[in-house]
Formats: structure tokens, C-alpha cells, sequence
């Protein structure tokens, strides 16, 4: 008891500060908390220290001009690309592990062993990686080609997440999006700006921190005040009145990701004590749910909004495939994440090198709840062009532009 309650003297100490003094102790109070837990665990060889986020280099794209201006990203942990390294936060994957299999063999702020999904993506349009936007100076030349607003744990709900420190909600990513576009506005002519806009890509990957951090967990109990087909329509509403508000910033072509099937992930395999690699049918049943209230959603956009070009890209039909036919595509475990421990590697998040495997590409998951780069790119060859198996309604992002 008594370390429990010197840990909380400490955070009532954090939140008596000045809010500016606040946000920097934050941050330090969460390096040393993970220090702590990283020697609780044993000995390490720390490595070399990860640097400060970089301008990342990109492969050489496809050859030939760009199919889209620029590529803009909104979301969670599946898509933060460096985001939460400026926040005081428990979510950061700015340590190693994370990037070993990236193209800097370094990690980033990607909650993957190597690219995410908008990564690929990027490629496929002919763009390079999207940077984060915390990291930008606000120079015109950083964005042109797009930004990523993304944070993990972040939810459509403001409150989502919000256990694990500081995140940028989905309504202020919003917003940053609309300074962007000022930022454009200013720089290049307001037509220009908004026929720039028109033809880009926008990526929006947001909710399953709605149900592992909220839902869930009950929190305020969230659960006698909604039941799942409720909650799941507050979620669709609230995407629903961002989008509108994308387009109403001339936003035109948008690709709405799913939730994947996160009763399938290590995290929830160890907590409901899978005992063979069995999926949690009631917490998949939700996310089932919930991707089905969103494809719909993005149904009456589609006919409400003049010009409007939004899809519905399932990554739980597109994880189940992976899933159900590992074997043809190369994964020798379903079940087991490739850096964690306890039993499906589903008891804590991946926090040193020691903890990880030797070889990602044979894992589906990579951590407690984040695909490895070689699922990552699975699921982007299925939103480009439905390679694999039809993710996506009614047009795959290649249709799109």
C-alpha cells in the first residue's frame, strides 16, 4: 500500500501546479514512471537513445506525379506517426523496440515494429511519409504534401484515453486541421488552397480507444448509461458531425478505417483467459456493431453531400482474413504478440527490446494491441485495391482518385 500512496501524493503534488509547470512535470512524471517500471522488470542495455522526431526519409515513391496533392491523417495509435513523443503521456512508442523494422531502424512514434498502414498508403500515392504536426514549424513547404494530426489514445469521445495522460482528441485534431487550412489560405490563395484540399486524401482511423479505454473498462459507469448498440450510435454521430465538418472545409475524399477485431488482440486473450488462442466473441460482437453503424453513416454522407467521395474501409474483415488463413499469408502465430509478456504476450505494453521476438514478420500483432508492419501492409493493399480480400465500400481509395 504504502508505494500506492506515495504515487498518489505525487500526482496530487502535479495537479497543484501552475497548468504550464503542470504540462512539463506531466511529461518528466511519466518518463520516470516508465523508467521505474522498465528496471522493475530487470536489467537492460538501454540501447542508443531515441532521437527527438526527425524529418523522416521515404522510398522513392511510385514514379511519375503524384496521384493526390497531398495526404492529411486523423486518429488513434493506429495511425500516429510521432504525435504523442511532444506529450506527457503513457502512450508513446518513441523507445525502442518500436521502429526496429522501420526504414530508420529507429523508432518514431509508429506503435509498430515498423511502417503503418498511411505509411504504405503514402507510397501508393506517390507521396512521401505524412509528418506529424506537432513537429512542424507551420511552414507551408512541411504540409503541402500533408500532415498527421493523429495522437494515441486518443477516441471520438473526449474523455476516451484519457487514463493514460495527455492526447489530442479527435475534435481538436479538427481544429488543427482547420489552422492548416488557414495556414494554406494565407500561403497560396484561398482557390488555390481549397482546390488542394478538394483533391486530397484524408484518413481517419479513430474508436477503438472508445472501447478499450471507456467502454470497456466502464468507466463512469458508461455501461448503465448505454447499451452497446446505443453507445455505438453516439460514436457514429459524433464522426458524423466531424465529417460534415471536413467537408464543410471543402474536405472531399475521405477514407473511414474500422475497428479491427480487438477481442482477437494479446491484450484481451490474457485478460478473459483465452485458453487456445480463441477470440472474444462479446467484445468482437461490439466492434461488429460499431463498424456496421459507421459504414452506414458514411452510406447517407454519400448521398447527402454533394461531390462527397467517403468510403468504409472494414479492418475487421480485413483482420479476420489474416487471421482465418494465416498460413497463406505467412504468420506462424495469430495469437501471440511479438513484444510483451505474460501469456500472449497480453499482460503489459512492449517496453524493452529483451521483450520482443526475433523475427515480427511471423506475427500478426506486434504489441498488446498494434499489428506488425507486415499486417500494416496487408490492410493498405486491401484499402488501395482490395488485393486480398474487399475491405471497403463503396470504392477502394485507387477509385477514389
Amino acid at each position: 500500500m504504502a508505494p500506492t500512496s506515495s504515487l498518489c501524493l505525487f500526482f496530487l503534488f502535479l495537479f497543484s501546479l501552475p497548468y504550464s509547470s503542470f504540462q512539463e512535470r506531466q511529461h518528466l512524471a511519466v518518463d520516470l514512471l516508465i523508467d521505474a517500471v522498465i528496471s522493475a522488470i530487470g536489467p537492460i542495455n538501454p540501447g542508443p537513445e531515441p532521437p527527438p522526431p526527425p524529418a523522416v526519409p521515404t522510398p522513392s515513391p511510385s514514379p511519375g506525379s503524384p496521384l493526390a496533392p497531398a495526404l492529411f491523417v486523423l486518429g488513434d495509435s493506429t495511425v500516429d506517426c510521432g504525435t504523442n513523443n511532444y506529450l506527457g503521456t503513457f502512450a508513446r512508442a518513441d523507445r525502442p523496440p518500436y521502429g526496429r523494422d522501420f526504414d530508420t531502424h529507429r523508432p518514431t512514434g509508429r506503435f509498430s515494429n515498423g511502417r503503418i498502414i498511411v505509411d504504405y498508403l503514402a507510397l501508393r500515392l506517390g507521396l512521401p511519409f505524412v509528418p506529424p504536426f506537432l513537429g512542424q514549424s507551420g511552414e507551408i513547404e512541411e504540409m503541402i504534401h500533408g500532415v498527421n494530426y493523429a495522437s494515441a489514445a486518443a477516441g471520438i469521445l473526449f474523455l476516451s484515453g484519457s487514463d493514460l495522460g495527455q492526447h489530442v482528441s479527435l475534435t481538436r485534431q479538427i481544429q488543427q486541421v482547420t489552422d492548416t487550412f488557414e495556414q494554406f489560405a494565407l500561403g497560396l490563395g484561398e482557390e488555390a488552397a481549397a482546390d488542394l484540399v478538394a483533391r486530397s486524401v484524408f484518413y481517419v482511423s479513430i474508436g477503438s480507444n472508445d472501447f478499450i479505454h471507456y467502454y470497456l473498462r466502464n468507466t463512469s459507469s458508461v455501461q448503465s448509461l448505454y447499451l452497446p448498440w446505443e453507445f455505438n450510435q453516439l460514436l457514429a454521430t459524433t464522426v458524423n458531425e466531424e465529417l460534415k465538418n471536413l467537408y464543410n472545409a471543402n474536405v472531399r475524399k475521405v477514407v473511414v478505417m474500422g475497428l479491427a477485431p480487438i477481442g482477437c488482440t494479446p491484450h484481451y486473450l490474457w485478460q478473459y483467459g483465452s485458453e487456445n488462442g480463441e477470440c472474444v466473441d462479446e467484445i468482437n460482437n461490439v466492434v461488429i456493431e460499431f463498424n456496421y453503424a459507421m459504414k452506414y453513416m458514411v452510406y447517407v454522407l454519400n448521398h447527402e453531400l454533394p461531390g462527397a467521395m467517403i468510403t468504409f474501409c472494414d479492418a475487421f474483415e480485413g483482420s479476420m482474413d489474416i487471421l482465418t488463413n494465416r498460413q497463406r499469408y505467412g504468420f506462424e502465430t495469430t495469437a501471440d504478440a511479438c513484444c510483451g509478456l505474460g501469456k500472449y504476450g497480453g499482460l503489459i505494453m512492449c517496453l524493452l527490446p529483451e521483450m520482443a521476438c526475433s523475427d515480427a514478420s511471423t506475427h500478426v500483432w506486434w504489441d498488446e494491441f498494434h499489428p506488425t508492419d507486415a499486417v500494416n501492409r496487408i490492410l493498405a493493399e486491401n484499402v488501395w485495391s482490395g488485393e486480398h480480400t474487399t475491405m471497403c465500400s463503396p470504392m477502394h481509395l485507387r477509385d477514389m482518385i
